[in-house]
């Protein structure tokens, strides 16, 4: 079997009511479907999604049509280890992170949707699975532009099946965090799990004292309280905080990771598909956490997610938004929610085709 082409398409789809982090508003709303070809008719499909950056989209398409697309004539989807380095020595120029690995990571998930589908199997099969399913928790805990949707959301995300959810935090006062954990604590019990998420925005100092305070109201991680680059400080935060850090979904390929995770930055460790490379570079990182004693999320949630974790033993929650109406969604794969854990997908390949009816709706190049 042989590629015979690449091509990708950008969709947009309208964003009614922006949600924000502490430190962004995802008002994008913006997806590059790849989709690589083969002579045999079997196509893998993988999506990159912004929620930032509107030009984001345009750019990466341009890099994997006119960059990416040239270099795959030929090559034997199954040899994704010889493609990987074959596309890192050609797109290194431009910088060995950013959106140049956004384009890999979608060549490589998509050769490993076409042997999944080649073999009729799950990609997790293949890669040696652990597990049938993956617990999940639902990222609903986000700043709204209505205050009441916060805990409408989180009340609901329960109610849907989910045992674990995830906060945002950092956008204003302690008191404000406080007051944010303590009414999901109120409204869904103390049986459900709770993380939350500063997405980069303290200095060590304020990292510390607010990490204090969410591991005496029981928080189970404190996500990203600072900027990736301070590896250091992550140090120093793990050393003094009994809460576990969770870290890495702004890291790139695994070299990233080796060094965060050889210097224990951090208890849990947060591949994002885009930046960390593809399902080849995730099985090497979860090695690499595993060998050390650490644990592995996702960052974003969906059907190849769940194939990858499945196979990691050290993998411990999918990141997960609701899965309310999936057949008015993206994807073709319908995934599911049983008693806190999202199973397995059983169709051949990653999961990650996306719907036609999708892309004719939503298709703007």
């Amino acid at each position: 079997m042989n590629i015979v082409g690449l091509e990708s398409i950008v969709l947009q789809s309208e964003v009614k009511r922006p949600v924000s982090d502490a430190l962004h508003t995802f008002d994008a709303g913006t997806t590059v479907v790849t989709k690589v070809h083969t002579d045999e008719g079997i196509v893998g499909c993988a999506t990159t999604h912004f929620g930032r950056a509107k030009a984001g989209a345009a750019i990466l398409k341009t890099i994997l049509d006119k960059e990416i697309a040239p270099l795959l004539i030929g090559e034997d989807p199954h040899f994704s280890r010889k493609v990987r380095e074959k596309l890192w020595f050609a797109t290194e120029y431009y910088g060995v992170t950013g959106i140049t690995q956004f384009a890999v990571a979608a060549v490589d998930i998509c050769l490993w949707d076409i042997v999944g589908k080649a073999s009729g199997k799950p990609v997790c099969h293949l890669l040696g699975g652990a597990r049938d399913r993956i617990p999940a928790y639902a990222m609903v805990g986000w700043y709204y532009e209505r205050e009441r949707d916060y805990l409408e959301h989180c009340v609901a995300a329960v109610e849907e099946g989910f045992k674990a959810i995830k906060l945002k935090v950092g956008k204003h006062s302690l008191e404000d965090d406080i007051r944010r954990i303590e009414s999901v604590r109120n409204e869904v019990g103390p049986d459900v799990t709770l993380m939350v998420d500063a997405n980069q925005i303290f200095d060590e100092t304020e990292a510390l004292r607010r990490g204090r305070a969410y591991q005496e109201l029981g928080i189970y991680w404190y996500e990203e309280p600072l900027a990736p680059y301070r590896t250091e400080g992550y140090v120093r935060l793990s050393q003094k905080l009994d809460i576990p850090i969770a870290l890495g979904e702004n890291y790139y390929t695994r070299h990233q990771f080796y060094d965060a995770i050889r210097m224990n930055a951090g208890a849990i460790y947060q591949p994002d598909n885009r930046r960390t490379g593809g399902v080849t570079e995730w099985m090497e990182i979860g090695a690499l956490a595993e060998a050390a004693g650490r644990k592995i999320a996702s960052h974003g949630g969906g059907a190849g997610n769940v194939n990858i974790l499945c196979a990691l033993p050290n993998a411990v929650f999918l990141e997960s938004g609701s899965l309310k109406h999936q057949e008015q969604g993206m994807f073709a794969t319908e995934l599911q929610l049983i008693d806190g854990s999202i199973l397995l997908p059983s169709v051949p390949g990653m999961g990650t085709e996306v719907r036609e009816a999708y892309i004719q709706k939503h298709r703007v190049s």
